[in-house]
């Protein structure tokens, strides 16, 4: 769950740098908008006041004088002017000013509508004098009182309009500097949302490229032959399935390619096993000879020492099919078959085994000293004349053990060397756990097909690159190699063994 929330969507990130984006622009636009649209109105208010209060100054100032003057000089009756109407239409409208005023303004028309009560009270003076019948100059002294009283009325409203147009003046000030704000603000912002894209594209094409880079990466170990090769954990949510189903791919490659490579070492083991086959009827066609020449000239005790070493031999070399016996078998083997050998070729052949006692109980692949004991008697010690010794010995090396098989034959020429080297590695691989090739038909008389065999199961079997090492010139041969020493438990899972 950790590592899925760590996940990133190339399709979220850009969804969430857009709205991130979008919120951030948005924001200070639609804040100035309300400011713009809030002064706007407290503007446009202030304006509707100023031209209601300029539309009572001639009502106030010319219009109701007039009339009461009309009344006063008996042009037309008070009940027809209109008078009355015309006061109440300009008190209700003050008192709706006064509804919405405040400050300086609402004090104004405070103290206005104040006087028009005053001025109420003129008028209602004049209505009941020209009822009463009182004589005109009386009327005319009031009428003036009423002139007087909207002069003042008017001067006040004049008062409220020059506040009104300086509080109209400050909030066209405020809207402007509302709208240079909000440039300011819109204009950093862009920059800054423009940068922050920049830098989350920037991120975003890195993680990308990255995860293409791994991916690309693995995929080109994959080809170049490294099977264990795997791409990691995609941090890109659209490349994570991509990852996967390569891995899948690189899962069941490394197994076929596996079971493949185990099938063909399986089958390269079957020949080896066929070939080494090959070596042993000469031998055994030999001995019986020799036995059948014992019994003849009478020597039964040298009949019953062949009968048992030949016996003995054979049963190792069987071996109950294993292909690992402890390296005492080893060692008994051979001496088994140098043993018959000494019999047949008496003074010619000399010999010794040189194994140290606590190397014994370790596991080899079996069948690795006889063959090239044998290519040592019959290529070295049988062509030259008087004879000649045969050392087997075995000493620790670190953690293997080097076997050493040395005669005192004829040797051979850098020549004949280097054709026997080839003959034993044509047609295998050099690489280390690569199953080495069984082509071609060597005779298994041939001098270079014991070695050929054993330095092919060496590597097959230990699967390491380096199998024979052979030094030859004119005091002898020496052919030995490296491997390590197996216990039982090592081997017994995968591998027959023979106890």
């Amino acid at each position: 769950m950790r590592n899925h929330a760590r996940r990133q969507s190339i399709i979220g990130q850009l969804g969430r740098t857009t709205r991130t984006i979008a919120v951030v622009l948005l924001i200070p636009v639609l804040v100035s908008l309300v400011l713009m649209f809030v002064t706007s109105d407290r503007y446009q208010l202030a304006m509707s006041r100023m031209e209601t209060a300029a539309g009572l100054k001639p009502a106030v100032g010319k219009d109701l004088p007039e009339k009461l003057f009309s009344v006063a000089a008996g042009q037309m009756r008070y009940d027809e002017s209109g008078v009355e109407d015309m006061l109440l239409d300009v008190n209700r409208t003050l008192d709706a000013l006064l509804a919405d005023a405040s400050g300086a303004g609402y004090l104004q028309l405070t103290v206005a509508r104040r006087t028009m009560d005053t001025l109420s009270s003129y008028i209602g003076q004049v209505r009941d004098g020209m009822a009463e019948g009182r004589a005109i100059s009386e009327i005319e002294k009031i009428v003036d009182e009423v002139r007087d009283v909207g002069d003042l009325v008017t001067d006040m409203l004049d008062d409220f309009v020059s506040v009104e147009i300086d509080a109209a003046v400050k909030t066209g000030a405020s809207i402007q500097r509302i709208v240079w704000v909000a440039f300011l603000v819109e204009a950093v912002l862009l920059m800054a949302a423009l940068v922050g894209t920049g830098e989350a594209t920037h991120r975003l094409a890195d993680i990308i490229r990255d995860a293409i880079y791994q991916m690309e990466g693995s995929v080109f170990r994959l080809t170049g032959g490294d099977l264990k090769a795997r791409v990691p954990r995609m941090e890109v949510e659209e490349l994570s399935e991509l990852a996967t189903q390569i891995n899948v791919m690189a899962n069941r490659l490394e197994t076929l390619i596996e079971r493949s490579r185990q099938e063909q070492e399986n089958l390269a083991k079957s020949e080896l096993r066929l070939l080494q086959a090959q070596i042993n009827p000469h031998f055994l066609y030999n001995t019986l000879d020799a036995i059948i020449w014992q019994a003849e000239s009478g020597k039964s005790e040298e009949v019953i020492h062949l009968t048992r070493s030949l016996s003995d031999f054979f049963r190792i070399s069987l071996s109950s099919g294993a292909d690992w016996i402890p390296l005492e078998k080893e060692a008994r083997h051979l001496e088994g078959y140098l043993s018959i050998q000494k019999t047949r070729y008496r003074d010619i052949l000399n010999y010794a085994i040189e194994i140290p006692q606590e190397l014994q109980d370790g596991y080899i692949v079996k069948l690795l000293l006889q063959p090239l004991v044998e290519n040592a008697l019959y290529h070295g010690i049988k062509t030259r004349r008087g004879g000649g010794f045969i050392r087997v010995s075995a000493a620790k090396e670190g953690a293997k053990v080097r076997f050493v098989v040395e005669d005192t034959g004829r040797g051979m020429s850098p020549d004949e060397l280097k054709r026997v080297i080839a003959a034993m590695r044509s047609d295998t691989p050099a690489l280390a756990g690569d199953t080495p090739a069984l082509t071609g038909n060597v005779p298994a008389e041939g001098s270079s097909f014991g070695l050929r065999n054993v330095d092919m199961r060496i590597r097959l079997y230990y699967h390491q690159p380096e199998g024979l090492v052979i030094e030859s010139g004119e005091g002898g041969t020496r052919v030995s190699f490296r491997v390590p020493l197996k216990s039982r438990e090592e081997i017994a899972h995968d591998e027959g063994v023979s106890g």
